[in-house]
Order: structure tokens, then C-alpha cells, then sequence
């Protein structure tokens, strides 16, 4: 290529040095940096552009050059069309190296002086616990496939990038065990009873979403089918067929929706079943309806609700604020420690969860306030030890964030899945008077760019005052 700004269709020759944030290949070309989907670290490829902004470049590999040491194959039939799983092509200890790197980079301006090594997944595979498909009536055309291939319906994932096309997914490698077979079995079941998946540009269609999860320690499996009207003469068959397939099927849930928004959710139906399944974690039993937020991989979330106690640090009576506490996996965690802690969320049907999974495990020390933060934090009149704070992936709202430095806990422990938004977060918290002392990451979603992170903050005023009694030492992990 000549001395010029790369252009579409050009072909560059590379050697790939690192993962880039959504888990491409990067490496550079003079002054610009490439981001190649497929790439991975230690190989040579010829990259073919297919988009530029400034000086940062995207790009497809157009031929191998030299293969990676540490490449593998990837497990997954879907893998070049999904995006999903962005380097299962990676041997997984390099995964965890790289995203070791590119950790630190971002965490360089909150300035965290111990970092601690990720935790990993010892079992990198089928460890989702939960799976949220969608249907379409435009299938994505894979690579290997003719040209001419079955485009109409389609029951799997969105294709990287295209909010209209599905990828009819056969085997997923990372959701639990049995998914693949109830998946293929609803998607049969409905092709031959003639049912229609959603159109998104016409904002039609029967079939949304199939959300499918499993407790892992019970073995409770739940369907949750999302259509745009209720239907029962089209979706009570489906379901009876499906559980005559699937007899392991704990419960089967239909919500009916029939908005544009691409998101499951609506009106509930429970089909078959109690509408609910169990999961038991970190010696807690905890009900999981179909619209609770639970850790989608249950192994580490062990892992994680072990780190937040660690640094936690409560001793009986210490009060506790948990913030976005979902179903309150981390508020009985800590209430069975002996602490006394309020937990607060947002979504009503999680507050619910989180009261009965309070009355399963006989734990009284805890309670749960639903509504908006800022409101349900301004009405409260005792004053926190401790503040967990488990936000969405855009991090605290503002507003919360200045009542949370108003309120001004000893210790905060900060659990995030988006390190990036977390940053921006500790900076104020830094700000407003708190060390951010730690941080330690754990690898809740193998084969992809995400972690999650749990930051350890303490008050410096109070330390510098001469301590508390709520900080202690730093802890190994």
C-alpha cells in the first residue's frame, strides 16, 4: 500500500501484538492502530480495511501470515459469523494475560496500586447459566454456506453490527449444557406449526425472544418465550410439545410484548411450572423469576461474592448500604455475616426476589427498599459503614455518586462489569475524599473482552485521623 491514510478494501500486512478492547487483534501500521476481528496476539496477518475514524482502523483478516503460538481452535461452529466469544481462538491463559494488560491500561487513571491477577474460570466452557435468543424472519448467511441458503426464519443471536440480521445458532459453547437441545427443539416445534418470527423493520411477527436459564446447583431449568400478543392457541401446543421433548423442564413462562424495543420483558404468563427456579450460591438459596438479574455464570459469582466479603470487612452489627442489589445475592452475603443491611434497587419484581430469598434463608437482619436511588437514599436516616455498589455497565449515576460521597461510608467496596465506566466513577469517589485501595478482577465471561471488577475504597479522612476500625490489611488472592 502506498504512504497514504488506509481507504477501504486496502490490504495491509501486520503483526499482531495485543487484544484490543472488544477483543480484536491490534497491532500498527505507521501512525495507525488496526483492530482486526479473528486476529490473535503473536501471528502476522494480511488485513484487509473496511473502516477508518482518525487513526484507528478496522479490519478483517484477509490471509494468515505466520500463525500465533498461542492460537487454538475455536470450539464454537458459529464462531467467524457471532462475535460472540470475540477470541475463543485464543488458548485461554493467554486470554486471561492479554486481558491482564488490557486492564491495566485502563485502570492507569483511577491510579489503583495493587491490582491484583484475574481470577480464573475453571471451567471456561458451558458456564452461562442464562441465555437470552432472539427470533428473526431474516437469517444471517454464514460463510460456508451457499448463497442461496434458507434466509427466512431464525431463532439465535444478532450478528456483530446488524441489528436486522439473526444468526440461527445450532450449538452455543458457552450456555449450559441443555440449552442447545431445548433451542433446536423450539425452533423446530414452530417452523412446522407455521408461527411467524419477529420482522424488526416492519415491527411484526409472533415470536420475540426465547430466554432460557438453569440453576446450576438445583438443576431447575426455565423457558421464558416473549411474543407480541398472548396467542394460546398457537403458544399452549408449542408448549406442550415442548415439554413432552424436554421433560426436565422446570417451568415454562410467556411474556407478552409488543413494543419495538429489541428487549424481552412484558406481560407474564406462567405455562407450566411456578414460574420460578432456584439456585443455591455461596450457602444461600436464592428464587430466580424470569425477570430477576442474577450472575449469569455461577461458579464465579461464587469467586466474587467470596472477594466482596473479603473486603467487606464487616463484623457483627457493622450497617450495610448494598446499592442495585438486584435479587440480593451480596445483601445476604453480608447479612449472614451479621451485618445489618438495607439493600436498595430500582426494578420492583427484584425487590420481590430479594424479600423471599431473605425469608428462604431464615436471615432477619436485612432489609430491601424499592424505588429510584436518589429518592430511596435521600429518605434514609441512619448512616452506612460499608457501601456496596453493584451498578449497570454505564456505572453510578451522578446523582447517586454525590449522595454516596454525602453519605461517606468507611469503606466502599465498588463491584463493576465495565472497568472503563468504573474508572470515571473512582476518580470522583477519589475526589470526594476516598483511596481507592485495590483492585481484583475475576474472569466471569471466558473468551470474551468483559470482567468483572471489584475495587476496594476507604475514607482517607478517616485514616488519616488516625485509622478504622473497618479497614484492615490488604487481602491476597
Amino acid at each position: 500500500m502506498q504512504e497514504r491514510k488506509p481507504r477501504k478494501g486496502d490490504l495491509v500486512e501486520l503483526d499482531i501484538e495485543r487484544l484490543g478492547p472488544k477483543g480484536h487483534g491490534r497491532g500498527r501500521f505507521g501512525e495507525f492502530t488496526f483492530d482486526v476481528r479473528g486476529a490473535v496476539p503473536g501471528s502476522r496477518v494480511r488485513a484487509a480495511v473496511f473502516r477508518r475514524r482518525k487513526n484507528r482502523v478496522d479490519a478483517v483478516i484477509d490471509e494468515l501470515l505466520a500463525p500465533s503460538p498461542v492460537a487454538c481452535a475455536p470450539r464454537c461452529a458459529h464462531f467467524a459469523s457471532c462475535g460472540g466469544c470475540a477470541f475463543q481462538n485464543l488458548e485461554y491463559a493467554a486470554q486471561l494475560e492479554h486481558l491482564a494488560q488490557a486492564l491495566g491500561e485502563t485502570l492507569a487513571p483511577a491510579e489503583i496500586p495493587d491490582v491484583a491477577p484475574i481470577v480464573a474460570c475453571a471451567q471456561p466452557w458451558n458456564y452461562r447459566n442464562k441465555m437470552d435468543f432472539t427470533f428473526g424472519n431474516k437469517r444471517w448467511i454464514e460463510a460456508d454456506e451457499p448463497p442461496d441458503a434458507p434466509n427466512g426464519f431464525a431463532v439465535g443471536l444478532h450478528v456483530a453490527g446488524r441489528f436486522d440480521k439473526i444468526l440461527d445458532v445450532r450449538s452455543c459453547e458457552i450456555a449450559f449444557v441443555e440449552a442447545n437441545a431445548i433451542l433446536a427443539s423450539v425452533r423446530e416445534l414452530a417452523v412446522a406449526a407455521g408461527l411467524s418470527a419477529w420482522d424488526v423493520r416492519e415491527h411484526r411477527g409472533l415470536l420475540r425472544h426465547l430466554v432460557l436459564r438453569k440453576g446450576f446447583a438445583t438443576g431447575e431449568i426455565m423457558a421464558d418465550l416473549v411474543t407480541t400478543e398472548e396467542a394460546p392457541d398457537a403458544i399452549e401446543p408449542l408448549v406442550a410439545r415442548l415439554l413432552e421433548r424436554h421433560p426436565g423442564l422446570t417451568t415454562v413462562v410467556q411474556h407478552t410484548n409488543d413494543g419495538v424495543a429489541l428487549v424481552a420483558g412484558g406481560v407474564e404468563t406462567v405455562r407450566h411450572g411456578s414460574g420460578v427456579i432456584h439456585e443455591e450460591l455461596a450457602g444461600l438459596s436464592f428464587r430466580i423469576s424470569a425477570a430477576s438479574f442474577f450472575q449469569t455464570n455461577t461458579a464465579q459469582a461464587e469467586e466474587l461474592v467470596r472477594i466482596v466479603r473479603e473486603e467487606a470487612l464487616v463484623v457483627p452489627g457493622a450497617r450495610v448500604f448494598d446499592l442495585y442489589c438486584g435479587s440480593g445475592l451480596f445483601s445476604l452475603a453480608l447479612a449472614k455475616q451479621g451485618a445489618r443491611v438495607t439493600g436498595f434497587e430500582l426494578v420492583p419484581s427484584a425487590i420481590d426476589d430479594a424479600r423471599l430469598n431473605a425469608g428462604r434463608n431464615g436471615i432477619d437482619a436485612v432489609r430491601f427498599v424499592a424505588g429510584d436511588l436518589v429518592e430511596t437514599l435521600a429518605a434514609e436516616t441512619e448512616t452506612p459503614d460499608v457501601c456496596v455498589v453493584d451498578p449497570p455497565r454505564p456505572g453510578v449515576h451522578p446523582r447517586v455518586l454525590a449522595m454516596l460521597t454525602a453519605l461517606a461510608p468507611e469503606r466502599i467496596v465498588y463491584v463493576s462489569c465495565n472497568p472503563k465506566s468504573a474508572v470515571e466513577d473512582l476518580i470522583v469517589l477519589r475526589a470526594g475524599g476516598y483511596r481507592v485501595e485495590r483492585a481484583r478482577p475475576v474472569d466471569l465471561f471466558p473468551h470474551t473482552p468483559h470482567l468483572e471488577c471489584v475495587f476496594t475504597l476507604t475514607r482517607a479522612t478517616a485514616t488519616a485521623s488516625g485509622g478504622s476500625s473497618m479497614a484492615g490489611p490488604s487481602v491476597e488472592s
